[in-house]
């Protein structure tokens, strides 16, 4: 299908460098005033789809969701599920793996949580944690991590094949708007609780980071499980991209509800 103009970019190949994609951009998009216009007219639309996608009770949709600490996964979700029934979202939080979840293959716990024929399921980070964080912090060899690119990407055909449709987004920041956030954290007493000393550790690891996301993109952006590097320096700009990817990709689905199994004529309302 055919993406709308926005400042997110589609990861079409192996070949495409993170480095190169400004995560200031609000290419395609007026200004803040006009973003705001624009996804409160898109949020009916996006309401109406969801409503026949629960009703058709055929199909799901999965909408991934990755970014570094302060990235913006928290509020971009937030936006785009404003005004949708929540009867018919899926959302799923992926923390540190327990022993339980150890105990199995990594996309053991991952699978338990995609979205019911129906559904749209939300990821607020994923199975790509365990190309990232597992890398970064060296808890895999480089032969696993690998590898793994290659059972996303089977598990991902797996879905599709049974009627899941796939949008992975990663929310791209930049170092200084990183430190920004983390700033304002410390700042707001309302915010503090956000923050974690921990951040900081994970932010001296930014390069390694940078690589991992640059290898993982590269390597599981699929016809059928696209990759969007989304910037998200300006969070307007993010949440309007965002939204109007979910609802062209609706669209193209083109939910139906069903047809009444009765006679609509005999019934009688008194």
């Amino acid at each position: 299908m055919k993406y709308p103009a926005t400042p997110a970019v589609l990861v079409t190949d192996a070949d495409f460098q993170l480095a190169d994609i400004k995560p200031d951009s609000d290419k395609h998009f007026k200004d803040k005033d006009d973003a705001e216009k624009r996804l409160a007219k898109l949020r009916p639309r996006l309401a109406d789809l969801q409503e026949n996608l629960y009703a058709e009770h055929q199909r799901s949709l999965l909408l991934v969701f990755q970014a570094l600490d302060t990235g913006g996964k928290d509020g971009a979700i937030e936006k785009l599920l404003t005004g949708v029934n929540p009867a018919g979202v899926q959302v799923a939080s992926f923390k540190a793996p327990s022993h339980e979840e150890l105990a199995h293959d990594f996309l053991w716990r991952i699978h338990a949580q995609t979205p019911k024929r129906g559904h749209i399921g939300v990821f607020n980070r994923s199975h790509y944690e365990d190309v990232l964080v597992t890398r970064v912090h060296k808890l895999i060899e480089k032969p696993v991590w690998t590898t793994r690119y290659q059972h996303i990407n089977q598990f991902e055909e797996l879905l599709t094949a049974n009627g899941t449709r796939i949008l992975k987004f990663f929310l791209h920041i930049s170092k200084e708007e990183q430190a920004e956030r983390l700033q304002a954290r410390l700042d707001d007493p309302a915010k503090r609780w956000k923050f974690d000393p921990n951040d900081l550790k994970e932010r001296a690891l930014w390069d390694e980071y940078q690589a991992a996301f640059q290898d993982a993109l590269a390597n599981c952006s699929t016809a059928a499980a696209p990759w969007f590097v989304v910037p998200a320096d300006k969070k307007w700009a993010r949440d309007l991209a965002i939204t109007e990817i979910v609802v062209a990709v609706l669209e193209d689905m083109n939910p139906q509800p069903p047809a009444a199994e009765f006679d609509v004529s005999a019934m009688v309302i008194e």
